[in-house]
């Protein structure tokens, strides 16, 4: 009886909205109705209503959001005899039925997200499950890996009952055996280097004769070598803190059916646009809207899939798939739909228990981005989610939300050249007045803003979901192209890992974005000519312009993310409090604080003098691990001295000689997880549609004057030691 009142309900109000949305009413009535609604939503939104309030909410936008397509399909394309005006007015209004899609099917992924699951953990009288965990590398530096291998090591679980897995593809035979002497020497080092460290760490290195299906390929062949009941996997540059396992195992006792349990990727540097814009200590960073909010709501429908690293898989799902999917060059969130599709199960747990790092440099950013986005169109193109047998309803359209959404380098490319069919060519490809544009397009774009705010505002601010599709779209276009015209053609490029910037310079990648800034601002000076000698035609060419002011806006704050500042650190540091003697130079013990850490050095607070302690010193320092590590104390040599009131502050090098001082750097360093949810957490905060606007343009202004200052500084190829 519920259930068919509610269906009933449903039915009614579907009714209701379909009735007004096509109702025909005046340009007036509409604008006073769509601001009346606008003023509500602003309401909720500033109360902070939730439960039915926040479903209220998004009613409002979705009717606003459905009389402007309706109106779009009804009265603004060009009459199809006028070819050259409907041809790239289709284009265009396709580009924005796209959006408008992709805003339901948002929408329907985090209408409703998952609560914040509570923590488990493993009881005295629960059974212990064998782990195996696995490491996959190919070409990472020895350092990011001891430090990796030396924290999974660490994690708190019964020792014999897990086994840490090195795999690496950077000393497979045939590369020991290369024809190149160099290559072959190199490949040569790096086995039995990683293999000395292995047997240091007491964990096991794995390699094959050859690097076959790239990541897929080599965690199968660890899955071949192994027998554990379950399977981590971290990415060689993402170290886990003690508690991963104990955060994650005991949900596999709860169900049968699940395969996975993946957690979010925490990152402790930040990625070219936060270094380059300088927001990532303020602005929250791109990933946490996925992993804060998308993946919460994709848990909801049993959608929740794997993101190749910090997750726990179930060995008897996976050989059912025979292993991890290697079809696309996104074999996580392959394997995830397949298994998906074979009935299997998965959850998310929003708790950053792992942290790594991002692509330093733009060039590589681009390079990871350009591999998801073609290995998740390989997944629409090879299993097409909506007809995918044995998904369920909800789950089909969560992974066409999560593939279709690589497809927004085409309506971006679209919105940024709209403008010139226009102001350059004459073409009519939006028949609407400006009193039509105000009252349906700018009330549409208010909407948008308002239920993203609504929905997103804690873990992305206005405007930075536009600027992160358009320095991808420039790039990303081509590659999306290439999967279209031969979807088996993309091979799986390794993401460069703990890169640095040591000069300022202009990225190898940026010559298209100064070039389409040119063309955006002579698209500004042909606004401001056709203005004056066209008046009839005034008010559509401001609209226009307008929308081509916008762009530029885009496209000069995009110059300060392709001007690369110089940074030498990789990782940066992450604030710690820990008690620690450190020794002074007449080898007495001083006690002091361990402030902050990063992956080569850390800050220790002392007592003014020091015992000597100054720049250039070697010294070392003793402290009570979290884990059971063998050792307490490890050297350090002193880099910076500076006073702090009472006492001195020294910036101290790490000096790693043996395993044990890695186990100690990432005791300090990953052990305790609790540290990157409190920076997580001072970084969420939702500033507000008005506050982030302005926030934007102030960046926008000061990055595209920034941008045109490194373009005549580096335009020639020339490099700086600072910014």
């Amino acid at each position: 009886m519920n259930r068919t009142l509610t269906i009933l309900i449903w039915s009614m109000v579907s009714a209701a909205m379909l009735v007004i949305i096509t109702l025909p009413v005046s340009l007036e009535v509409h604008l006073v109705t769509a601001v009346l609604l606008i003023v509500a939503m602003g309401v909720i939104k500033t109360l902070k209503l939730d439960g039915n309030w926040r479903l209220l909410l998004l009613t409002f936008g979705t009717i606003i959001v459905l009389r402007y397509a309706f109106w779009r399909t009804t009265s603004t394309l060009p009459p199809i005899t006028a070819l050259a005006d409907f041809i790239p007015g289709l284009i265009l209004y396709l580009a924005e039925m796209y959006c408008i899609m992709m805003l339901f099917l948002s929408l329907f992924v985090v209408i409703r997200p998952l609560p914040l699951r509570p923590s488990i953990r493993l009881q005295p009288e629960d059974p212990v499950p064998f782990v195996d965990v696995f490491i996959p590398t190919y070409n990472e530096d020895f350092e990011l890996l001891a430090g990796t291998l030396a924290a999974a090591k660490a994690m708190d679980y019964p020792a014999d009952r897990f086994t840490v897995w090195l795999l690496d593809d950077g000393g497979t035979e045939a590369k020991r055996n290369n024809a190149d002497p160099d290559s072959a020497a190199a490949a040569q080092d790096r086995y039995e280097q990683l293999q000395a460290l292995c047997s240091e760490l007491d964990c096991r290195y794995l390699t094959r004769s050859r690097n076959e299906h790239a990541k897929a390929g080599n965690l199968n062949n660890g899955l071949a070598n192994s027998s554990g009941e379950f399977i981590a996997v971290f990415d060689a540059d993402h170290a886990p803190a003690r508690d991963f396992l104990q955060e994650t195992v005991p949900y596999f006792a709860r169900d049968s059916r699940l395969f996975l349990v993946q957690t979010p990727h925490f990152f402790l540097n930040p990625d070219p646009l936060e270094r380059n814009l300088r927001t990532f200590e303020t602005m929250p960073s791109e990933n946490e809207m996925f992993y804060g909010i998308i993946q919460r709501g994709l848990d909801r429908w049993n959608a929740a899939f794997f993101c190749g690293s910090a997750a726990l898989l179930r060995r008897e799902a996976l050989l059912t798939n025979n292993g991890f999917a290697g079809r696309s060059i996104t074999e996580d969130c392959e394997t995830a739909i397949e298994l998906h599709s074979k009935g299997w199960n998965s959850i998310y747990v929003d708790r950053p228990l792992v942290a790594g790092l991002q692509p330093a440099t733009f060039a590589s950013f681009i390079g990871q981005r350009t591999r998801w986005a073609q290995g998740m169109m390989q997944i629409l193109l090879f299993s097409f989610p909506l007809f995918k047998s044995g998904l369920k309803l909800g789950q089909r359209l969560c992974y066409m939300s999560s593939t279709l959404f690589w497809l927004f380098p085409l309506p971006r490319m679209i919105f940024l050249f709209a403008p010139f069919c226009y102001l350059f060519f004459d073409l009519q490809i939006f028949t609407a007045s400006g009193g039509e544009f105000a009252a349906y397009t700018l009330t549409y774009v208010l909407v948008n803003l308002v239920m993203q705010n609504s929905l997103f505002g804690r873990w992305r601010w206005p405007w930075i979901s536009e600027l992160y599709e358009y320095i991808q779209s420039v790039h990303l276009l081509g590659a999306l192209i290439s999967v279209a015209r031969n979807p088996s053609k993309p091979t799986f490029n390794v993401t460069a890992k703990d890169e640095s910037v040591d000069k300022a310079r202009l990225s190898e990648l940026s010559r298209p974005f100064y070039l389409i800034f040119l063309l955006l601002i002579l698209a500004v000076a042909m606004t401001v000519y056709k203005v004056a000698a066209e008046p009839y035609q005034a008010e559509i060419t401001i609209v226009v312009g307008g929308w081509n002011i916008f762009n530029l806006i885009l496209a000069g704050c995009a110059l300060g993310v392709v001007s690369e500042r110089r940074e030498v650190r990789s990782s940066r540091r992450v604030n710690v409090e820990r008690r620690c003697e450190v020794r002074g130079a007449d080898g007495s013990w001083i006690k002091g604080n361990i402030v902050n850490v990063s992956s080569g050095g850390l800050a220790l607070q002392l007592p003014s003098g020091a015992a000597g302690l100054g720049r250039g010193a070697p010294t070392s320092v003793r402290f009570t691990p979290l884990s059971d590590i063998g050792a307490n104390e490890m050297a350090l040599f002193v880099r910076s001295a500076t006073s702090q009131g009472k006492g001195v502050e020294l910036g101290c090098r790490f000096m790693p000689e043996s395993g044990k001082d890695y186990r100690l750097i990432a005791d300090l360093l990953y052990a305790n997880s609790a540290n990157w949810q409190q920076r997580q957490r001072s970084r969420q905060v939702n500033i507000g549609i008005i506050r982030g606007t302005i926030r934007f343009l102030a960046i926008s202004v000061y990055q595209t004057g920034r941008g045109l200052g490194y373009l005549l500084r580096f335009g020639s190829g020339r490099g700086a030691n600072n910014d």
